[in-house]
């Protein structure tokens, strides 16, 4: 089950200086540590669902615990653009290395990087200590838990991903299985015979904090989770804001 939406509202009250890219709605990630799986989450249905590596080493967000933080993240960067699929890094910088998938004796960060920002006091570390959503070689450990407290995943998956999210999408890590959801419907309108996404304009979503505060009981809808997310975002800069006033 999905944590209750208050818990949202636990927003970290200090946080570093670095650049907050701001909230982006229109995707979702969910990681379940449970299922080792991705899943990514558009116009309310599933787009598809990618096997993962959680650590190997547990959850939380402690300094040099190399465990994976949970709650609400969002995507802050995204390094990699048209790197090779393989494309090693070394402290976020290409190093010209390629590596084939489960090549022996190395394990380094490739492909892309997708650096994640928390959201709550439970993972306000999460950018300074490095957690990614980065390609690895050692493909035949996805699907356990194998990383040192980063997301790892296939090196054509991330590439795939990568192209899928935006700079600020909300990224939920759960203990839990994934939540059952319906496929996203195709979207698709023919303009000068080029096939492109057609968005129906929808109201913004009149959920109020006092709502998310005392959830229902049941499962939260992918709307409610876009609303939180966006409200604890507005949350923190609020408080950036008011700190740096001070």
């Amino acid at each position: 089950m999905l944590r209750p939406m208050a818990l949202i509202f636990s927003v970290i009250s200090a946080t570093s200086a670095f650049a907050i890219a701001p909230l982006d709605t229109s995707s979702e990630l969910i990681i379940s540590v449970r299922d080792q799986k991705l899943m990514l989450v558009q116009d309310d249905g599933k787009v598809a669902i990618y096997p993962v590596s959680t650590s190997m080493f547990g959850l939380g967000d402690a300094w040099g615990r190399m465990t994976t933080p949970l709650g609400y993240l969002a995507v802050e960067k995204k390094i990699g653009d048209n790197a090779p699929v393989g494309a090693v890094f070394h402290n976020r910088r290409l190093t010209g290395e390629v590596l084939q998938p489960n090549a022996p004796g190395r394990d380094p960060i490739t492909t892309r990087i997708i650096w994640l920002r928390g959201l709550e006091a439970q993972n306000a570390h999460a950018f300074q200590r490095g957690i990614y959503i980065h390609g690895t070689p050692q493909e035949k450990k996805i699907g356990r838990p194998a990383s040192y407290g980063c997301i790892r995943m296939k090196s054509k998956d991330v590439a795939k991903l990568y192209e899928q999210v935006p700079l600020g999408a909300v990224v939920q890590i759960i203990p839990d299985r994934l939540p059952k959801m319906e496929k996203a419907k195709p979207r698709q309108e023919t303009s000068n015979g080029v096939v492109a996404a057609k968005v129906t304009p929808q109201p913004p979503a009149q959920i109020s904090a006092a709502t998310l505060a005392t959830p229902p009981s049941s499962a939260l809808t992918v709307k409610q989770m876009r609303m939180a997310g966006a409200l604890a975002g507005e949350r923190q800069k609020a408080k950036l804001a008011s700190s740096k006033r001070l």
